[in-house]
């Protein structure tokens, strides 16, 4: 078995972004108009506005991403966690949710906020299992939404 390796976003990466995204919302749920913006130009959506993706990569094959936007002082909001079915129960989303939350603290964050639904009960199990909390709080803007966590760095 091939190491999985952590790293950032590149351009050349963002189909890989929207493709493992779009697998899972579109399981679910459907894309709403928030996802094909953050989904379709991430750059503008996400990393202009402080924000960072990183990948699984095992070997040449992109396995996973996340996603982190800022919401605040000090606060940021994970999205578009993500790994291909074919690498599922492999800990590639705990590897994942790990290096995300480093992100965070390096980049000054001193929370981390995320909006699920429950119905994406093994996503919910790992982000209890990395530290999050249940807190009850209203969804926002998203539509699929009943659960927010946070996590405080």
């Amino acid at each position: 078995m091939n190491t999985i390796e952590i790293i950032e976003y590149t351009p050349d990466l963002q189909p890989d972004f929207e493709r493992i995204n779009k697998q899972w919302v579109e399981q679910f749920f459907s894309l709403e108009e928030f996802d094909r913006n953050q989904l379709e130009n991430p750059k503008e959506y996400i990393l202009d506005k402080g924000g960072a993706i990183l990948f699984a990569k095992e070997g040449k094959r992109i396995l996973g991403t996340v996603g982190l936007v800022k919401a605040g002082d000090g606060a940021f909001e994970m999205i578009k966690m993500g790994v291909s079915p074919e690498a599922r129960g492999r800990g590639i989303g705990r590897l994942l949710g790990m290096a995300i939350l480093q992100k965070a603290r390096a980049l000054g964050g001193r929370k981390v906020v995320l909006y699920s639904s429950s119905k994406l009960e093994a996503a919910l199990a790992l982000y209890r299992k990395i530290g999050f909390k249940d807190i009850p709080m209203g969804c926002g803007q998203y539509g699929r939404c009943n659960v927010k966590m946070e996590i405080d760095l």
